[in-house]
């Protein structure tokens, strides 16, 4: 596992995570936590075979913020219980020896909600999305740009079969 130092050497020298809001805060000891551009519910179901010849992304529709105070910068999400897609605010460019991983961050968790995550592969370049998921049955609020989950970074051998996947920034 990479640690804060060797992340940070890595957003300097090879671009590893790009739209962070700042550095200092963001840079844990062995990780990096991402923060909340944008959240979606669903708006439809999906689909899933084997090939993705007949994946199905469901629809989704943004979640509005809501200001407490005119005079404040940034908004508020008010939700209830219940599955959302998050988007992060960084993009994240994996180089073709580096995997990562993702948690919930343990202040989600004492509230009564979760994200879940796939594995981030090899050579993915692009911002994160992700589900959360709120148990708690009076909801949560979040305020635009919260740090949510931690990103953690693994060493792998280098490999030639990189992550081409639709996500991918082009």
């Amino acid at each position: 596992m990479l640690n804060d130092k060797e992340i940070k050497n890595l957003i300097f020298k090879k671009g590893l995570i790009k739209n962070y809001i700042d550095l200092e805060k963001q840079l844990t000891p062995n990780g990096f936590d991402l923060t909340v551009e944008s959240i979606f519910e669903f708006d439809g179901g999906g689909c899933l075979d084997f090939s993705n010849k007949e994946r199905k992304i469901p629809q989704e529709k943004i979640v509005s913020l809501e200001k407490k105070d005119p005079q404040d910068k940034f908004g508020w999400w008010s939700l209830k219980k219940g599955s959302y897609k998050i988007r992060t605010n960084e993009v994240i460019n994996l180089p073709c020896n580096l995997v990562a991983l993702c948690f919930s961050r343990t202040s989600l968790l004492r509230m009564g909600a979760f994200t879940q995550h796939g594995v981030w592969d090899a050579g993915f370049n692009g911002k994160g999305e992700f589900i959360l998921v709120v148990e708690n049955p009076y909801g949560i609020m979040l305020k635009q740009n919260c740090r949510i989950a931690q990103l953690v970074f693994f060493k792998i051998k280098k490999t030639k079969n990189i992550y081409q996947g639709i996500f991918n920034i082009k």
